[in-house]
């Protein structure tokens, strides 16, 4: 299995891919993200994240998927507009990705399958991974965990450091 920064995934418009490469040195909130959930308004603190901490080395990468409750059904532009105009996101997205089953993207395999630091399924849209500098998984969050939770907010500065 590849490491963080040797993955390449689709990037949200398909006309390119997104290197994993690219975080090299950054700490990463990896969050599966879905437009028509009940957590949706989560992408406001997310880009409130993203844009609080890039300067220090952070990014958000937001991975839409359809595989709760089919509440991603848009295109990559119906997600990149819903996205923007909604919540101005401006941190990075991949296409969408299936993040549980035996279809499930290298990346959340990787992540939550076997063998990972922290296994088990995606239990719901808006889980979070924190991910080193050094492309380790630090820290699983729950998708009810918000981004502006105190335990979040700590790691995420911890791993700053």
């Amino acid at each position: 299995m590849k490491a963080f920064h040797e993955m390449r995934l689709p990037a949200l418009g398909g006309h390119e891919s997104l290197s994993m490469e690219a975080f090299r040195g950054r700490v990463v909130l990896v969050v599966n993200v879905a437009s028509n959930c009940g957590l949706t308004p989560q992408y406001a603190g997310l880009e409130k994240l993203h844009q609080l901490y890039r300067d220090r080395g952070f990014a958000v990468l937001g991975v839409p998927s359809n595989d709760f409750a089919g509440q991603e059904p848009g295109n990559d532009d119906e997600i990149r507009s819903f996205c923007s105009v909604n919540y101005g996101v401006t941190f990075p997205m991949t296409s969408k990705l299936e993040v549980n089953g035996v279809h499930r993207d290298g990346l959340y395999a990787w992540l939550a399958g076997e063998g990972a630091a922290f296994p088990g399924d995606i239990t719901w849209n808006f889980e979070k991974f924190l991910i080193g500098r050094d492309g380790k998984v630090l820290a699983r969050f729950s998708p009810r965990t918000s981004p502006d939770d105190q335990a979040l907010l700590e790691a995420i500065e911890a791993a700053l450091v």
